[in-house]
């Protein structure tokens, strides 16, 4: 297999802070060299979290699919609309063998793999489309913004919240004036539930008995080694990794910061430009260790004023108990808060959004009910019809805008939540600078960019 000599910087320098974005939604994007017919996508992960994608991608042709478990392609190879898709085990085999084959590449993987699979497409010029949170640790994130620049390719962030109706809406009423001053913003979702209702262990969410877990028998459907890929972590096969359970290991996943803030949080950082914070601090927690992650946390963000927004405090949340969710304000007045979202704090109104960033409303009910009947602002930003696979299939092809939460957006606020679960690793206060990295305790910056394994030193040099 040819593999290309790829180019790596270092964590130490953390030059290079780019322009952080505004609203992308009405900008247009310049037509591919697939602007007629259907597009050629290739899916690297086929399984779970990618049946999304393809039917996000339903209207293209689906010309490959790689993944590490047989199970997953076999399961794809027997639907009908498959059958002439080529399938592969290790997506750097179906890249070089297919490279003229392919327009856009979806990345459907578990989060330490998002990294290398985006970047091995945007290198040969395919445009992609990466699961959520894009990456696993804050060098990977300014790389591929960088390599978005770089390449010219249409990127994107599945997060379907983006291209919802309602976060333009809140949009419109916070420029509009409706909230005011936006002081503080509590997001916040319960989890992670280590069990279903019936009290059996969860579908995504599992605890093994001793750390880490003991090494098994790899399956005979699986390989382990490619499933591990650039993870420098020595850790053998468990059940507890694969399939589904890995987000609850430090190793692979991001716990429900990963998981659910990249969704909860998206309008208010999207909104309010809650990229670059001074200070991240945790503030509680309950359980985790070096190995998992724990049953609760809650940390705070401290933003400085950004242009006409005066100062702000962001808070994140998730477990159970009066800790880990905001207290509700005297001025909610809907009855009881809702069991996740994010709680924005005006100096006019107060505002809510959903778990998906969207369905916004007013904690005053009759103001809201005032905001209902005629008194919204103008309808300013376009709306997208589709989700995030529809929103970045028209932009390859010329037919709408750049979608959304393409890398300029995702890999900022991606840096943003990774800063939220150092400080849930590490504990206590960081002091951040986005040019020099973390200013009071330095050897924390060891962590921005992990290491490794040989062969997976994916990079761009600029």
């Amino acid at each position: 297999m040819k593999r290309r000599d790829f180019l790596t910087t270092t964590a130490a320098s953390m030059a290079g802070a780019w322009a952080l974005p505004g609203a992308a939604w009405g900008q247009t994007a310049k037509p591919r060299a697939s602007a007629n017919g259907r597009l050629n996508i290739a899916m690297i992960g086929a399984g779970n979290i990618a049946s999304m994608a393809l039917g996000g991608c339903k209207s293209e042709n689906i010309v490959a699919m790689a993944d590490v478990d047989q199970t997953m392609l076999d399961r794809q190879a027997a639907k009908p609309a498959y059958t002439k898709t080529r399938m592969f085990k290790d997506f750097r085999v179906m890249l070089d063998t297919m490279e003229k084959e392919i327009d856009a590449v979806c990345i459907n993987t578990p989060d330490h793999t998002h990294f290398v699979a985006t970047m091995d497409a945007m290198q040969r010029g395919m445009h992609v489309c990466t699961q959520k949170p894009l990456t696993h640790d804050i060098w990977q994130a300014r790389t591929l913004k960088k390599a978005k620049d770089h390449y010219g390719v249409v990127t994107n962030m599945a997060v379907q919240g983006h291209t919802f109706d309602g976060i333009r809406e809140m949009r419109e009423w916070y420029e509009a004036g409706v909230l005011g001053q936006v002081s503080e913003v509590h997001s916040y979702r319960p989890g992670p539930k280590w069990f279903d209702n019936e009290g059996k262990p969860s579908e995504y969410w599992q605890k093994p008995d001793t750390f880490p877990p003991p090494t098994q028998d790899v399956p005979s459907h699986l390989d382990w080694d490619l499933w591990k890929g650039p993870s420098a972590a020595d850790l053998g096969y468990n059940a507890m990794y694969h399939p589904r359970l890995w987000r609850a290991h430090n190793a692979f996943g991001l716990g429900m910061l990963g998981d659910w803030m990249p969704h909860v949080a998206d309008a208010p950082v999207s909104i309010l430009d809650l990229y670059d914070p001074v200070v991240v601090e945790l503030e509680a927690i309950e359980g985790g260790n070096e190995w998992i992650v724990p049953n609760a946390a809650r940390v705070r963000w401290e933003f400085p004023a950004r242009g006409d927004k005066d100062a702000c405090v962001f808070y994140w949340y998730n477990g159970s108990g009066k800790d880990y969710r905001p207290a509700q304000p005297e001025r909610w007045t809907h009855g009881k808060m809702p069991s996740s979202g994010s709680l924005w704090v005006g100096d006019k109104q107060l505002g809510f959004t959903d778990h998906r960033s969207n369905k916004p409303r007013l904690g005053d009910r009759e103001a809201m009910r005032v905001l209902r009947n005629g008194g919204a602002p103008n309808e300013v930003y376009p709306r997208i019809k589709g989700g995030p696979f529809r929103e970045w299939i028209d932009a390859i092809k010329g037919d709408g805008p750049e979608p959304g939460a393409n890398f300029d957006f995702a890999a900022p606020f991606t840096e943003m939540m990774l800063l939220g679960v150092l400080a849930v690793r590490h504990g206590g206060r960081i002091e951040w600078d986005p040019k020099k990295g973390v200013t009071n305790r330095p050897e924390l910056n060891q962590f921005l960019k992990e290491p490794v394994r040989p062969g997976w030193e994916y990079g761009l040099d600029l």
